[in-house]
Order: structure tokens, then C-alpha cells, then sequence
């Protein structure tokens, strides 16, 4: 997620925390940068909030929502992003070594001040004795003036030979990936990273303003042979002005180089168009990828025409139609 959430929408969610509601029987629940996981029956949805958003379903429509992972802004947070506030952007969920991996992103906005932080847990079941969120702090950090990429939006892939990768970033140079070491909490050694999409922008031009540039959200999802990068263009986060949409490449490789339908490479801003707003969604972005009971899903937020450009959890099955994902119509489960 590249800007802070429109104040309303802020609100809403501190609305939320503030009366404890715990149950929301709803199917599109209010979510900002969804990923999904499933342990045992249940299913967990992870998302952008204030120390970061939890929800609980055992059919992905009746859901409950949980304490927030972080009761209080991490203290190595507080020092690297100054006047951080505990809003924790687009974490990602994945289950390796026996236990829960959780990468998170903080930022300034408008800024690439920002961080990859991690946590971990043996359970994402609250009632288990063994449930508790052990911090790992920073990952990496980007810098201003520094560097032309921003530590947001972390995605972690395990290629085909069990080797980790982190891809993540937004706006300035596109999207990156680096390897990680096998403890998957620091970058591998010597340091191995590639540029894998982008789209060309102004350098001279601040991250809030990035011309027709926009781009972050990375998602790796490997299907048969191939690795697709999912990526979000456009503008999130503006209600009914948001523009995002979802666009797709694909390689035999990790690190690419990953090439649309039409050949044409990521890193030159080429992308296939996997879904966009219309008169129902103002803008549909940032997605994971989950696989369930043999069937894959595209999970993400869309801002709602009908409830004043909220951003809504959206659940759409995939079917890989000439080795592309295309979306089922009208299917919600």
C-alpha cells in the first residue's frame, strides 16, 4: 500500500478497535491489502491497519475479527521511520519451517522511508498455549536519496530448489527481489537482487507524485511451470477516484524476466490486465494468490461504489485458461 488511507477510512477502522466488534457477518468485510491462510479449518485474513488487521473465518463469509498483531509500534519502528504511528502496511502470510511467517511494511508517507519487518508464530489459533508473535525486526530498509526503491510491500516466494525470495516495492525503480538466507529473516549473502517490473517515471518527481508510474503490490505465485508476478498499476486508496487495477507476467525463473501475453517485459511496463474497476468497484488492487483443496483464489480489496468507496475484501476463484489466470465470473466463494 503506497499512501496512507484517506482519513475517513482511518477512522473507520480506528472505529473499529475502539468497540471491540469482533464478529462481522458479512462476506466483504472491511479490508486494505488482504492475503489469506489456512490452518487446520479456519481461515485467516491479514491486512493493512493499525498494528495490523485480523479476521477469522471458518467458511470465508461469516468472519471474526481479532486483536491486532501489534498492541503497540514496534521500538526499532519508532527509530527508523520517524513519528510512526503503529498504521502497519500490506503484511504477507506464509507457513514454513513449522511455524507462521508475517512480513509487514512501515513508511512515511510520500516517502521511501520505509522498512520490511517480520514476525513469526507456531499458530495463528489464539486459544493455542503455544500462540505468541515473536519479532524479528527490520529486514531490509530503503532510504531516501539513497536509494531509487521502497521497502513496502513484502512477498515471500521459495522457488523450485527451496531457495527464499522477497519481492516487494512500489513507484520509483519498480519492483525488486532480493534473496534471503535460510532463517528467511535477513538477505542471503553475498547479496543477490534483481529488478523485475516497472514502469518508467520522472526521477526527479517525489514518490506522491509519480506520474504515470504507478505501480507495487507484488505478488509471486508459481502454477505448472511457470512463476506469474502479480502487480497493482494506478492509484489506490482514494475511494471512488481510486484507479487500481491488477495486471500479470509470467516466467520460467524467479528472478525472471517476466513477459505478458504479448512478450513484452515487465521491467518495460508491460502487463496483462487480470481484473479492473467498473460501475460496481471504483478500483480493484493489491491481491494475493491462495491455494485451496486443489483450487487457487485471488484475494483482494476493491473500493465499493455502493457503500461510498470503501475498501472491501473480495474472494474471486481463478481458472488457469491457457496458462493464464482468468477470473470465474460472479464467484465469491
Amino acid at each position: 500500500m503506497k499512501h496512507l488511507l484517506p482519513l475517513a477510512l482511518l477512522l473507520f477502522y480506528c472505529h473499529v478497535f475502539a468497540q471491540q466488534k469482533l464478529l462481522v457477518n458479512d462476506t466483504l468485510i472491511p479490508v486494505h491489502d488482504p492475503v489469506i491462510i489456512l490452518q487446520d479449518s479456519t481461515y485467516y485474513v491479514f491486512c493493512t491497519g493499525q498494528g495490523i488487521t485480523v479476521f477469522s473465518s471458518a467458511d470465508r463469509k461469516h468472519w471474526k475479527q481479532h486483536p491486532p498483531i501489534f498492541t503497540e509500534p514496534p521500538a526499532w519502528v519508532v527509530k527508523a521511520v520517524p513519528g510512526f504511528k503503529g498504521h502497519i502496511w500490506a503484511p504477507d502470510i506464509s507457513y514454513h519451517n513449522g511455524q507462521f511467517y508475517l512480513y509487514y511494511a512501515v513508511s512515511a508517507f510520500g516517502k521511501n522511508t520505509s522498512c520490511i519487518g517480520l514476525a513469526t508464530n507456531k499458530t495463528l489459533d489464539a486459544a493455542s498455549k503455544n500462540f505468541k508473535w515473536v519479532g524479528h525486526g527490520k529486514v531490509l530498509q530503503s532510504v531516501p536519496n539513497r536509494d531509487m526503491w521502497n521497502a513496502i510491500d513484502p512477498n515471500l516466494i521459495i522457488d523450485e530448489n527451496k531457495t527464499p525470495w522477497l519481492s516487494f516495492g512500489s513507484f520509483w525503480e519498480g519492483i525488486k527481489l532480493v534473496k534471503l538466507d535460510s532463517t528467511l529473516t535477513a538477505i542471503a549473502q553475498p547479496e543477490e537482487w534483481y529488478s523485475i517490473a516497472a514502469r518508467k517515471r520522472d526521477a526527479s518527481l517525489p514518490d506522491s507524485m509519480p506520474g504515470d508510474a504507478a505501480i507495487e503490490a507484488p505478488f509471486i505465485y508459481r502454477h505448472d511451470k511457470y512463476y506469474y508476478l502479480f502487480t497493482s498499476f494506478g492509484y489506490c486508496c482514494r475511494g471512488e477516484k481510486s484507479t487500481y487495477k491488477m495486471m500479470v507476467g509470467r516466467s520460467e525463473k524467479v528472478i525472471g524476466p517476466y513477459a505478458d501475453k504479448d512478450g513484452v517485459l515487465l521491467t518495460l511496463g508491460g502487463g496483462s490486465l487480470v481484473l479492473e474497476g467498473d460501475k460496481n468497484w471504483h478500483g480493484v488492487g493489491h491481491n494475493a494468490v491462495a491455494g485451496f483443496n486443489g483450487t487457487d483464489y485471488l484475494v483482494f480489496h476493491g473500493y465499493d461504489a455502493k457503500d461510498n468507496g470503501r475498501s472491501k475484501l473480495r474472494i474471486e476463484k481463478i481458472d488457469w485458461i491457457n496458462g493464464w489466470p482468468t477470473l470465474s465470473s460472479n464467484d465469491k466463494k
